[in-house]
């Protein structure tokens, strides 16, 4: 067995002893592992267990809401997101007609703009994946205010009083930025 393997063998030993100290159990069938890669990476072969119970590999996870990938290219995170803003848009639309201004953006802000900002700052620098979302953002604000599907959303994001994706990330940034100088 070599470093590697010993290395980890360890660290299982160590988080099985906290669960055991913290009256919990670890589920092995829930638990994998992600080996992250680069483009130059070399393959390696790694099948960690702990007293018989393997550990299964996965190419993605999901943590805290957010979902990993072995390349941390956030594609399939941002897979998830558009998912979930579809279903958001055609909610919109299905309910647009019978619904005032004001409610619809109470509806944005509750169902679509929580989705968007959790987890912004991680995608923001990453533009062919933040441009997908971006887009969805648009075609909402185009079915809330009625407008048409090749009208600018310029001024339709300032009357609404909503942020375009990139501004949100640049706000949350700024914001976190901050937050840390007043630690310091």
């Amino acid at each position: 067995m070599g470093y590697f393997e010993t290395k980890i063998e360890n660290i299982f030993r160590d988080i099985n002893n906290w669960f055991k100290v913290n009256q919990l159990t670890l589920n092995y069938n829930k638990t994998n592992y992600l080996k992250f890669n680069t483009k130059n990476s070399w393959d390696c072969e790694l099948q960690p267990n702990y007293q018989g119970n393997c550990i299964k590999s996965s190419s993605n996870t999901k943590f805290l809401g957010l979902t990993i990938d072995d390349s941390l290219s956030w594609k399939a995170h941002v897979d998830q997101i558009v998912s979930k803003l579809n279903t958001a848009c055609f909610v919109i639309r299905t309910i647009q007609a019978i619904m005032s201004l004001e409610t619809l953006r109470t509806v944005y802000f509750a169902y679509i703009h929580s989705v968007i900002s959790y987890g912004i700052i991680f995608l923001g620098g990453n533009k062919p994946y933040s441009d997908k979302i971006l887009k969805i953002q648009k075609r909402m604000i185009r079915i809330i205010t009625s407008s048409r599907p090749r009208d600018s959303c310029r001024e339709l994001f300032k009357n609404l009083e909503i942020l375009p994706l990139y501004s949100q990330y640049i706000y949350i940034y700024i914001y976190i930025y901050t937050q840390y100088q007043h630690m310091m």
